[in-house]
């Protein structure tokens, strides 16, 4: 076990929605010294603007959670950025690390990278036994290159570097911007937006019959807090919930929690993306004793009691941005 208290620990997207929670996981294990270099100041796909982080900050220790992300609509628009960007910033934040003599990196990858038809539980073995879903196969591709990199720096290098495939995340702090949002905060905010404008019908894309297995961000945060102090194997980790469940029966929940009594109606045109989501979880538990503490259902209800108490905060900064 690695104590981070006393160390300098520098967090790559440290201001987005899961860095938040792990720069609060940090600062309550008592490490004082968290460096989160800001996007308007530096650039991550520049390797420039990255060895200022470095120069800057110092860091013993880097957690790497930026990226650019988002849901199927987004991915379908804009698959050259979605791809180029993320290799850049891994290539870059890692390389750079190296060059500074960083103790340990952490890369947070996602369940996004495992093939499309990989068997089901997905196991960390499987990460390169085919293409992933198309829909988000060049983030998919970008975050299995970052597994990639991690494993062969150890190797030729001998750097430090561990990763994490992280299943879909959710949770208090999540994007809602409708243009870019994933599934969950997708549904709640037209469920609510349905629900108080008094309409008989949500449409929902795809048939919503893919599953997905959902990671509540606080249990996803304490995970990569976990593996910066413990873990140090080649192999990379799947961190998930073990609860797979299918997008029909989450909309019907969220429907439920939101107060929404209409019809979800599945426009069945629009692709489900990857057919199914589920994960071992067996090597998390065993290196990091890592287990979800958040079921699913106590998680969206956290979560929409979170976006009704930020609705006009986040309405605003929603329409800042497209303005």
């Amino acid at each position: 076990m690695s104590d981070l208290v006393g160390k300098r620990v520098a967090v790559t997207g440290g201001a987005g929605f899961l860095g938040n929670h792990v720069v609060e996981r940090l600062r309550g294990r008592g490490c004082r010294d968290v460096f989160v270099p800001r996007s308007a100041e530096y650039d991550l796909r520049d390797g420039n603007a990255v060895a200022r982080v470095y120069e800057k900050a110092r860091p013993q220790v880097v957690l790497h959670l930026a990226a650019r992300v988002g849901g199927i609509g987004y991915n379908k628009e804009r698959p050259a950025e979605t791809l180029v960007d993320n290799l850049l910033m891994g290539l870059q934040v890692m390389e750079q690390g190296r060059r500074f003599g960083v103790e340990k990196l952490v890369a947070v990858s996602s369940v996004c990278a495992y093939p499309k038809y990989a068997p089901l539980p997905f196991q960390e073995g499987d990460l390169w036994e085919g293409y992933p879903e198309e829909t988000n196969g060049p983030y998919g591709v970008a975050k299995r290159v970052l597994a990639l990199q991690a494993r062969v720096y150890r190797q030729q290098y001998g750097f430090n570097a561990v990763a994490l495939l992280l299943s879909n995340l959710y949770g208090p702090g999540d994007n809602f911007d409708p243009s870019s949002s994933h599934v969950i905060p997708a549904l709640i905010r037209r469920c609510l937006e349905a629900a108080d404008e008094g309409r008989e019908s949500v449409e929902v894309w795809g048939s919503g019959s893919a599953s997905r297995e959902f990671l509540y961000v606080g249990d996803a945060a304490e995970a990569v807090v976990l593996a910066a102090e413990s873990y140090e194997g080649r192999e990379p980790i799947n961190i998930g919930s073990g609860e797979e469940v299918t997008v029909r029966q989450l909309a019907e929940t969220i429907a439920r929690f939101t107060g929404f009594r209409g019809r979800i109606e599945w426009d069945a045109s629009k692709p489900d993306g990857q057919p199914r989501r589920s994960i071992d979880t067996t090597r998390a538990q065993f290196e990091l004793g890592f287990k979800t503490k958040t079921p699913l259902e106590e998680g969206l209800r956290k979560t929409i009691e979170w976006y009704l108490g930020q609705r006009e905060t986040v309405a605003a900064q929603v329409e800042g941005r497209s303005g």
